[in-house]
């Protein structure tokens, strides 16, 4: 049995999931996130608890197991607190400005990087060089950080770029004096 699929998601009193087949529509204080799951998976509400069950042990139904779970249970998550990346932007020079819903980049380029907030989406900069990207949709979340990190990804040899919060640069030695 998989660990995480036989757990079961505890629903909160303020988010409401319906269930229509195999979609499923789960609504809370934050908004509503819907999707469509594989149609073998059965999901069942009993009162506050939502579990997912699988029809056999097969290796296809038990990695659709977890992976079913995981996904309902991000839907309520997301509604009810919602979900929150940082970036840091570290380098001279290097910083962010919000200019109206899209966030502006300056990251040593000829020209600044610029992105459009997805829908759901919102860029929070508490300075310059910190950029809290959030929404309710993890997933989304999770790209937009990426595509964001992708315009200057730190470099090993003095950590310039733009990196998660708290994230790890291996740091690499440069060249000796002969």
């Amino acid at each position: 049995m998989s660990r995480i699929g036989k757990m079961p998601v505890k629903i909160p009193e303020k988010v409401k999931v319906e269930l229509d087949g195999s979609d499923i529509t789960v609504t809370g204080p934050k908004g509503t996130l819907s999707r469509s799951l594989h149609p073998v998976m059965k999901i069942q509400i009993e009162g506050d608890l939502l579990t997912v069950q699988r029809p056999s042990d097969s290796r296809f139904h038990k990695s659709l197991h977890g992976l079913t779970r995981q996904l309902v249970n991000n839907m309520v998550t997301g509604v009810s607190n919602g979900f929150a990346k940082t970036l840091e932007i570290v380098g001279v020079g290097y910083r962010a400005e919000l200019v109206g819903r899209h966030l502006k980049v300056i990251v040593g380029y000829s020209h600044p990087m610029l992105m459009k907030a997805p829908e759901g989406i919102t860029f929070v900069l508490s300075d310059p060089t910190h950029i809290k990207v959030s929404g309710i949709d993890k997933e989304l979340v999770g790209v937009v950080a990426a595509k964001i990190r992708s315009f200057r990804p730190p470099e090993p040899y003095k950590g310039k770029g733009i990196r998660y919060e708290g994230e790890y640069v291996r740091r690499k030695a440069g060249k000796t004096a002969a």
